[in-house]
């Protein structure tokens, strides 16, 4: 299965059982067998027909607006829907100590990764101390937190601790990180950020389809009416070792620079092409292969995180308590 992603204007259409995506420069037919879900970066128009097909196929279609960031999404009816499951979910929701231990433990699982990101840096010679010093400190005060609000406050100081470290990583004057901003972001290493994390959440939500959970009951970030929030905690788990690592990559081998970005709106944007150059990565990254120490053998990222989910299952199920997935390097 794969991920297919749209940055020209046109029209997506359906013949018979399968698609085609019809621009000025003629058709180009895709075999829906082998499509996972579609990342729409043009402007396009479809039409009913091909959404009863998504459906019928179980694609998941997500859109991007002109400045590259996540709007919605397609989401067809659940597959796997379990009303067992959905009410596990809400009962570890609606209880206020179940809840808050699943929010630890997210931002938990973030902070021993993203301390595995700097340990990694320090043993190439990088001084990060400071930064993880900072960051070990935040993460001793958890125990003492009693609400979300707290624990989201201690979360947010130590990115941005670590954030800050990003400069001494990258080492360009050209992508200074200087504090984390979002809407819009105000700098080109922010920009990057913020579109990194948006496929990884679009990246999650759409791992979370093929599992029996509801992304719209988050524990860590607030459950309302507007919007997912399972796939944001999920995410909080893999930022530093997909998001943050592709950026190094990009950065460090000079795969992208400064004509890559775009100022409007007092804000700073990846250009079409900056963006194709991330996603590339991107996919990349979640297409590499790791060894398992449980399973013995070597799975992908975007394994990962969909065992990530079936473990969150198993927590609510009461089967085995959930430990975020830890890096070993």
């Amino acid at each position: 299965m794969k991920s297919i992603f749209i940055f020209s204007d046109g029209e997506l259409r359906r013949k018979g059982n399968t698609i085609y995506f019809d621009t000025k420069a003629g058709k180009k037919f895709v075999p829906v067998e082998n499509v996972r879900e579609i990342l729409v970066f043009g402007e396009i128009s479809l039409t009913k027909k091909i959404l009863e097909l998504f459906s019928q196929k179980e694609i998941l279609v997500h859109f991007f607006n002109y400045y590259g960031y996540y709007t919605g999404s397609f989401y067809p009816r659940e597959h796997y829907n379990s009303g067992y499951m959905l009410l596990k979910q809400c009962e570890f929701y609606l209880n206020r100590s179940k809840r808050f231990e699943l929010a630890k433990r997210f931002v938990l699982g973030a902070y021993q990764n993203m301390c595995k990101v700097l340990q990694y840096y320090i043993t190439r010679g990088i001084d990060l101390k400071f930064f993880l010093d900072n960051i070990d400190n935040l993460k001793t005060r958890i125990k003492d937190l009693e609400t979300i609000d707290e624990l989201r406050a201690i979360e947010g100081n130590m990115r941005h601790y670590y954030y800050c470290a990003f400069d001494k990583i990258i080492q360009d004057d050209k992508f200074k990180f200087d504090v984390r901003t979002k809407r819009p972001p105000k700098n080109r290493l922010n920009a990057l950020i913020s579109f990194g994390n948006s496929l990884l959440y679009i990246t999650v939500l759409s791992e979370i389809y093929k599992t029996h959970l509801d992304p719209r009951i988050g524990f860590l970030h607030e459950t309302n009416e507007r919007r997912f929030t399972l796939n944001l905690d999920v995410a909080e788990v893999f930022k530093p070792i997909i998001v943050d690592r592709v950026i190094f990559t990009l950065l460090n081998k000079k795969m992208l620079d400064e004509n890559d970005f775009d100022s409007e709106l007092k804000g700073i944007y990846l250009k079409p092409k900056g963006r194709i150059t991330f996603i590339k990565e991107f996919d990349k990254k979640l297409n590499t292969t790791i060894k398992h120490e449980k399973l013995k053998r070597n799975v992908s990222y975007r394994t990962l995180i969909r065992m990530e989910l079936y473990k969150l299952e198993k927590h609510f199920m009461g089967d085995e308590e959930y430990i975020p997935f830890l890096a070993k390097q």
